[in-house]
């Protein structure tokens, strides 16, 4: 919370004012004067940042630990970061999902590009999960849950507080139900005619990925009468979505038994475990063994996760897309189609889309683009920051 004892941030001569007044979401440590006092602030504090001529530019959560020092939160330097903040910011975000989407599955805060740092929030029907992965987020967990409850009138929140952008905030992993009872069960969710089964408790992330919904339906285009590959298919994003769009059958890969379980127990729920199924393994081997095994597909979709998660691991990571494509271009038929996802950030799609076509090209084949996808709009992209528009989608034909 704020009130006005709050401290202040100040940025050094080097840092970008202009930027931040312009709508950049974040200051990095190195922009600040880091005197004794500032070095001394709480991680998750709420300050007021000035910039070196001393004029405010507003309100923002401090992190010293971290590379990102400062998260704007409020352009007032008058704000009060309290529940009925979070409150307007969740209505904000609930007004457009539910212009979006008839039924409440939906990505409901997607960090930054929502005006909440940090705080992705998934909703599953009336159960949510909310990732603060950001201090302030962490150490205001309560408020925001109250103003959760409070917007959308969800009778279960799950906080999921594990995974990479914690460790990046020195905070801890840990898996709470704040509000509600624990779910036993895994929550069927309806998207593109498919059903999936989301384990918001034991699942990855949130338990089911929203982001690709609009690229699992234009996989469903091309598939009537279709023999499928999902490579890397979690609880069966696009395997079971070319199912509903009237794939003669589809063959689920991943490393997860737990995933290919409950992809198996969505394929029952909707009545097509005749042309469903799953084989358990390391990706890069399953892809080589099909080709050994003689096999072809007429849609191949490889969905692997983030191979280049930071600039550091960009150059590897694209490698590792370009092994993708190498490897999943000889299993698809003539004619067939090939389409290749990733979820890196650092990677721009003209990068990852040419490491896809030499991928192509080395395994003897030749593609044409077909479509290339994002997010869908419940995953918005904010403008001034690359990292939120984090998903691209390329589908070739071979």
């Amino acid at each position: 919370m704020t009130d006005t004892a709050s401290p202040t941030v100040r940025l050094n001569p080097k840092g970008d004012a202009r930027a931040i007044r312009h709508g950049f979401p974040w200051v990095y440590a190195n922009e600040v004067v880091m005197d004794r006092r500032t070095k001394g602030i709480k991680a998750g504090t709420i300050a007021r940042l000035e910039d070196a001529e001393r004029r405010p530019l507003g309100m923002v959560a401090v992190n010293p630990q971290s590379k990102i020092i400062c998260r704007m939160l409020d352009r007032d330097e008058n704000a009060v970061i309290d529940q009925a903040w979070f409150a307007a910011k969740l209505q904000l975000a609930l007004t457009h999902r539910e212009r979006m989407f008839a039924e409440p599955f939906y990505r409901l805060v997607h960090a930054e590009a929502d005006g909440l740092p940090g705080v992705v929030i998934d909703r599953f029907g009336d159960t949510a999960v909310v990732q603060p992965n950001a201090a302030y987020a962490d150490a205001n967990i309560e408020a925001l849950v109250a103003a959760l409850v409070d917007v959308t009138g969800v009778a279960t929140v799950v906080m999921n507080g594990t995974g990479r952008a914690r460790t990046l905030e020195g905070l801890d992993e840990r898996t709470d139900v704040m509000v509600g009872q624990t779910p036993t069960a895994a929550i069927p969710v309806q998207m593109n005619g498919a059903t999936y089964m989301a384990d918001v408790i034991g699942g990855q992330k949130t338990g089911l990925f929203f982001d690709q919904r609009p690229n699992h339906a234009f996989a469903a285009s091309l598939s009537k009468g279709a023999r499928v590959l999902d490579v890397f298919s979690h609880v069966g994003g696009f395997g079971l979505a070319a199912l509903a769009g009237g794939a003669a059958s589809a063959l689920a890969v991943d490393g997860s038994q737990p995933a290919l379980d409950l992809a198996a127990q969505g394929a029952e729920a909707m009545g097509v475990s005749d042309k469903f199924t799953t084989r358990k393994g390391d990706a890069f081997d399953v892809l080589t063994k099909l080709a050994e095994e003689g096999e072809t597909f007429d849609v191949v979709i490889c969905d692997p996760p983030a191979f280049a998660p930071s600039k550091k691991a960009m150059e590897a990571g694209l490698r590792a897309y370009e092994r993708v494509a190498r490897l999943a271009a000889p299993l698809v038929a003539e004619g067939g189609y090939l389409g290749l996802c990733s979820c890196s950030h650092a990677a721009d799609l003209t990068k990852f889309r040419n490491a896809s076509a030499r991928g192509i090209g080395r395994a003897g084949r030749r593609g044409q683009i077909i479509y290339t996808g994002f997010a869908g709009p419940d995953h918005p992209l904010m403008p001034h920051l690359a990292e939120t528009g984090y998903l691209k989608s390329v589908f070739f034909r071979l």
